[in-house]
Parts: structure tokens; sequence; C-alpha cells
């Protein structure tokens, strides 16, 4: 496998970084994970609008321009004989001076690398049990706008969840509703209406969320963004997910109670395999 670091194409045993890298150390960076689909990545503009604003924010100055990084994305997924898979970049901070402060870290870290995406039938996707986590999410925090290299709320929640048999872990925020998964968007259907919480409860603007906005618009589906208790999700007529790596898939089970079903979702994960066919042609 060659892993694409500062520049170069390099194989992944080559592909190291610093022990003195920031985000080693503190976390400081951040990351995307893009679907490539016939080697092409799938909404690469959205994606990289997110990851520049989270740079800014961060005032970590990105190495290569956005053409420059969706044709090196490209030539990774050419060199590694992988049409289809999920692309991680990374911007770290990179090495600098020692605490917190980021004064001499002025070689910012980037790297590429792919990972195989998930199998599983198109026609029949993940049917997913989930736990509701007792990590806490602080409502409101600006920081959850961006995918930062420090996710140890996220690590904990699924930590719980593997240890409870589930497949995804739901974090509550600091005011008790429910905000989303640790990599996942949650939506739900009450009385035939798609819900989602707002970003202001610290949702991450998941690109996959916004493809289900997208498409619920087209379908007249109607749309309300709320945040829900966790019981509220016990009642809902349809429970899912979305994320980068698996796309759109439906929740049966929370805490061990079982959830209802929606014929909606058929529609919507049709439509976005629809979606993503037609933009990797």
């Amino acid at each position: 496998m060659l892993v694409f670091l500062n520049g170069k194409f390099v194989p992944e045993e080559q592909a190291v970084v610093s022990v003195f890298d920031r985000s080693f150390l503190y976390g400081d960076g951040l990351f995307e994970a893009i679907p490539i689909s016939n080697g092409r990545p799938f909404r690469w503009a959205q994606h990289m609008a997110r990851f520049q604003r989270g740079a800014d924010m961060l005032k970590i100055s990105v190495p290569h321009s956005n053409d420059e990084l969706r044709k090196f994305a490209t030539q990774l997924a050419e060199h590694n004989r992988m049409p289809d898979a999920l692309m991680r970049l990374t911007l770290s901070r990179g090495v600098g001076l020692r605490g917190y402060s980021p004064r001499g870290a002025e070689q910012p870290t980037l790297v590429m690398s792919l990972h195989p995406l998930p199998e599983f039938d198109l026609e029949n996707p993940p049917r997913w049990k989930l736990i509701t986590s007792s990590q806490r999410l602080p409502a409101g925090e600006p920081l959850a706008q961006f995918k930062t290299c420090n996710k140890l709320p996220q690590i904990l929640a699924r930590a719980q969840a593997d240890a409870a048999g589930a497949d995804e872990a739901l974090l509550l925020n600091t005011d008790g509703y429910v905000a989303e998964g640790t990599t996942s968007n949650l939506f739900w259907v009450s009385e035939g209406v798609v819900c989602t919480p707002p970003l202001a409860s610290g949702v991450l603007p998941g690109v996959t969320r916004l493809v289900v906005l997208e498409i619920c618009r087209e379908l007249k589906i109607p749309v309300d963004e709320i945040a829900p208790r966790p019981k509220e999700l016990m009642f809902a007529q349809g429970v899912f997910l979305s994320m980068s790596s698996f796309g759109i898939f439906e929740a049966t089970m929370l805490d061990g109670r079982p959830l209802q079903t929606s014929s909606l979702l058929k529609k919507i994960h049709r439509r976005y395999r629809e979606i993503v066919e037609n933009e990797s042609r």
C-alpha cells in the first residue's frame, strides 16, 4: 500500500511522522474521511470546504491547493488500484516547541491513506444495534463543526458500544439531548417527517447528512431539525444513521429495545446510491 505523505507517495511502512508531531502529542490537527467511488472522490467540494474552514479556525496552513490535493487523491487510488475505497486526509500542525503553544510549528504534516470500504449487500444494507453512551458532548461547541484529531469522547463511547455488543453509540450533549453517533449523524421519522438534530446541538455537519437533506427535499419529504430526548427515539417510526463510509443505514435496536421501521428509508437509501453512482461516472 502506498501512502501520500508530505508531497510524496511512499510505502506504508515508510509513512512515519515524528514522535514530537503535535497531532500525536495533543490531537492538534484535522482529518476528513472521503469515499472514493470509481476512482473519483465523492462530494469532494463539500468535504474540502469543511476541511478548509477547520484549518482556518485552527490556523494551520494547508501545504497544497485544493486542486493539487484532488489530483493526489486520484493518483493515490490509481497507484493502489483501489477505485472504491475510503480515503483519510489528515493534517497536523507538525513539530513545534514543547508545550501547548503552537509557536514554532511552521511545517504542517499532511497524509492521505486509503482503506477498504465496508462490504455489504446494497439491496440489504446494515441494520444496526445502538446504545446510548454515558459520554457527553458540549452543546454549541464550535469545534464540533470539524473533524479534529481529538476524539476521546467518541472513542470512549464506541468502546461502550463494543462492550455491549452494539454497532454504534449515540452521544447526548450537555443539555441532555441526543446529538449524534460516534461516527454518524442521526435521523428519525416522526409522523412522516424526517428529523435530525440541529447543528447547534454540537453536531458535526456531515457531508452525507447534507445529501440526505437534499434527497428529502427532492422527494418532497418534510424535514425538521429538532433536538430529541433519548426516549423520543423509542416512539419514532424509524431511526437511521448516515456516515461517509457506510452511507445510510437503519437502526433496529436502541438500548436493547426494538425500534420501528419506515418505508421512507428505502426510498432515501435507493436515491443515495443513485447519486453516488451518477456522480462517480
